[in-house]
């Protein structure tokens, strides 16, 4: 009995020693779960394919949180979901969509800035053309994502044929039209709407179709002027546009056209769709009064008022991740998007790639001269009024004067309804 009580109160020391240490330090079997980041986007084929590798990545770098990502079907489909999520009040995190969708996110009271969890140092790297569509009202709400740039395909196999050369302008690219419309080709073809070319030749004359202030230009002298290079060709039938085919490429595979004007980030599909033996490359969108100007589309991302803090800093942190040299370089060589960042675009292995894969060339090109639209309330129905003057003039031979005036009004009444 003399020895049990010294070593009763031994024991008692010990439990209580090892039971104060182990309040002290967290269990070890104890682990915490990552945050779960959902992430909606349009992603299809192999650009969804990329996307997951890259998702995996992140979610394999660090433990913190978790990005789960979820297809929605084409961009119109996801639209449409994010809008029915916002009213149902189950929005994800984040989404892909593009920037001139912001301002009625804004409106709705849905998203939220981006400015408390990036910092301009973040994104001091990004191309400046990427930055501007990403600030509303004086805040960051859009993240640049999946941007893509207009681009002339060429088909080598005609052009040798035809003794003919890419061409640098506009008028260059009528002439070629004209020259081989006798040997039953066309010059070139559009998507099933040539607005983004039209666009673009109207940026090129200095006054955009819709300027900062929100002035509209479409029947100025100066666009309808430009408006008369694309409509002009079509009604010589020296240009064509797709029709229900949705895209021109299909008549340019066909070998029936010299030239394409598409997205770059179409360049992987022509990769795989281009019949055997097809030869064809790439180059910059023509010139026009000395000029040179080409439409940034895709999507971006936003983050939704409704995410916690947790999420929120987790979102951001997927953001950066994507923005690293590593991932934007892959990003561009998966799926024909762009680097997002200089430093990326400048990158040897990056050069690498693009001289090993020269047809990549005439996006990244592109950067120095390339414009986004400017965003405002009442952006879409200004989209589709364009999508149907474009329309009037390609398939009802409607002058540019007359569907150009029409724009104008429209697009005023858009903006005057929306203030």
């Amino acid at each position: 009995m003399k020895h049990f009580r010294p070593l009763l109160l031994l024991g008692l020391v010990l439990l209580t020693a090892s039971t104060l240490a182990a309040c002290g330090r967290p269990n070890a079997t104890t682990t915490t779960k990552p945050v779960t980041i959902t992430f909606w986007h349009g992603m299809t084929d192999q650009h969804q394919a990329t996307l997951d590798h890259l998702i995996r990545q992140f979610n394999h770098s660090q433990t913190r949180y978790r990005v789960v990502g979820s297809g929605q079907g084409d961009f119109a489909s996801l639209q449409r979901k994010i809008i029915a999520a916002a009213k149902s009040k189950t929005l994800p995190t984040i989404a892909q969509t593009a920037y001139t969708n912001v301002p009625t996110y804004v409106r709705g009271g849905f998203v939220t800035p981006l400015n408390p969890y990036l910092t301009a140092h973040d994104l001091q790297d990004v191309y400046p053309v990427f930055l501007d569509s990403a600030t509303y009202q004086g805040k960051t709400y859009a993240f640049p994502f999946s941007k893509s740039a207009r681009i002339l395909f060429y088909n080598q196999k005609l052009l040798t044929k035809t003794g003919l050369r890419v061409p640098r302008t506009w008028s260059e690219l009528a002439q070629d039209g004209r020259r081989v419309h006798a040997q039953g080709l066309t010059g070139v073809a559009f998507d099933q709407s040539f607005m983004s070319e039209l666009d673009d030749l109207i940026q090129q004359t200095g006054t955009p179709l819709v300027n900062s202030k929100l002035k509209v230009n479409a029947n100025s002298k100066s666009a309808l002027r430009a408006t008369h290079v694309i409509y002009d060709m079509l009604q010589a039938k020296t240009a064509t546009t797709a029709g229900t085919d949705g895209y021109g490429s299909t008549q340019f595979f066909a070998g029936k056209t010299l030239f394409y004007c598409g997205s770059s980030a179409a360049i992987p599909i022509v990769q795989h769709s281009a019949p055997k033996g097809f030869r064809w490359g790439t180059a910059p969108l023509p010139s026009y009064q000395g000029r040179r100007a080409t439409s940034i589309a895709g999507n971006d991302l936003v983050l939704f008022k409704s995410a916690s803090p947790a999420q929120r800093r987790g979102a951001a942190a997927f953001m950066k991740f994507m923005l690293a040299k590593p991932q934007t370089t892959y990003w561009a060589q998966r799926t024909g998007y762009l680097p997002l960042t200089k430093a990326a675009q400048k990158d040897a292995g990056f050069q690498r790639y693009l001289a090993q894969h020269p047809t990549a060339k005439a996006a990244n090109q592109s950067l120095s001269f390339g414009f986004q639209d400017v965003a405002f309330l009442g952006y879409p129905q200004y989209l589709l009024a364009l999508s149907q003057a474009t329309d009037k003039m390609a398939s009802q031979h409607q002058a540019p004067e007359k569907a150009m005036g029409t724009l104008q009004t429209q697009t005023e009444k858009i903006i005057q309804a929306n203030r």
